[in-house]
């Protein structure tokens, strides 16, 4: 089974190794889906979401919102990038014997987004 919990930050960026309108410094708000697979224990619940958000605000959302994202990450801002870098820092959070991290989702734009999923980092 799998569960999702969302999150929205706002922040800035610009991306730097590009050659077009988003090269110039702009903002977002962002949001943030990241699922959790795994299997239903006693309670009933694959992963009580108030310990999912508490590990994806504290690790991923707190550093990000309203921040300048090229001096906060240190690399091309892209969705991308971003998705990588908190696949990084959360897959080892989110692995027990009972549920792992599935996939992140971040959207830049009500109609841009880029995704990972485990497939991605299985190879």
């Amino acid at each position: 089974m799998k569960v999702t919990k969302v999150f929205t930050f706002d922040s800035a960026h610009n991306l730097t190794k590009y050659n077009g309108k988003c090269e110039n410094l702009h903002g977002h708000t962002y949001k943030l889906e990241v699922t959790v697979e795994g299997s239903v224990n006693d309670e009933g619940i694959v992963i009580d979401f108030a310990e999912l958000k508490a590990i994806v605000e504290n690790q991923v959302v707190k550093k990000l919102d309203h921040m300048y994202l090229n001096d906060v990450l240190g690399f091309n801002t892209t969705c991308e990038n971003i998705i990588t870098w908190a696949w990084k820092i959360l897959e080892p959070l989110l692995r027990t014997e009972r549920y792992h991290l599935y996939s992140i989702k971040l959207w830049e734009t009500p109609t841009n987004f880029a995704e990972v999923d485990i497939k991605d980092f299985e190879k």
